[in-house]
């Protein structure tokens, strides 16, 4: 079984200290930097922008899994290729069409995701799944941190398991939101591949410790 990755979801560090808290997961045992980018529009928040992306970037030494809450995202591909994000994600929800946005991230070197609200099918991906780096499964409403876990993720991460199974695909499977030491293993063996930890790990008294747990949880 392939190593699974944690994200540390920098929307849930502490703004006031971003270095220290870009360090932090530099030197823990996280994969990923996740980033929440949100736009007031497509969610009811509004999160940061560009130039605090730049400045997490110039710190981070680790890959950049950037997730765009933004209503046409289109435009933006080049300038989150240009800032250095390894892997861009697009809603389901935001692009009318898929496939064509999914083909402009994939011209700029950048992995493609695509994230799905808690109601929408996984089924609905049959078509382009296996032009899918990966699939982000939202398992909180998005454009808050802090939310509990919808029970129903589960089920849906074994939809979209066995959808990439049998198109012979190889997307990872993401969840983001409400991930913690009590669901990380049952979200792992229903087929997760990367958890997304922002409050749990960033509220945490010892931030590095708790992502080395999470991590010999579900490895």
């Amino acid at each position: 079984m392939s190593e699974k990755l944690i994200a540390p979801s920098v929307l849930a560090a502490d703004f006031a200290n971003l270095q220290r808290d870009v360090e932090m997961i530099n030197n823990s045992d996280a994969d990923w930097f996740h980033i929440d980018i949100m736009d007031g529009v497509f969610v009811p928040n509004i999160s940061f922008g560009m130039p605090v992306l730049r400045d997490i970037i110039k710190h981070a030494t680790k890959t950049i899994d950037v997730h765009l809450m933004i209503v046409d995202p289109d435009r933006y591909i080049q300038t989150f290729a240009d800032l250095g994000s390894t892997i861009l994600t697009v809603h389901y929800e935001a692009c009318t069409h898929l496939h064509r946005t999914v083909q402009a991230i994939k011209a700029t070197g950048m992995k493609a995701g695509v994230a799905l609200n808690p109601h929408t099918s996984v089924h609905l991906l049959e078509d382009v799944i296996q032009d899918l780096d990966m699939v982000c499964i939202m398992s909180v409403n998005p454009g808050f941190g802090g939310q509990s876990f919808i029970e129903n993720t589960y089920s849906k991460v074994s939809a979209l398991k066995e959808l990439i199974t049998r198109k012979n695909a190889s997307t990872l499977i993401e969840i983001d939101g409400g991930v913690t030491n009590k669901n990380a293993k049952q979200l792992v063996d229903a087929g997760a591949d990367v958890l997304v930890a922002g409050s749990y790990v960033f509220k945490a008294s010892d931030p590095v410790t708790t992502v080395k747990e999470l991590r010999k949880l579900v490895n």
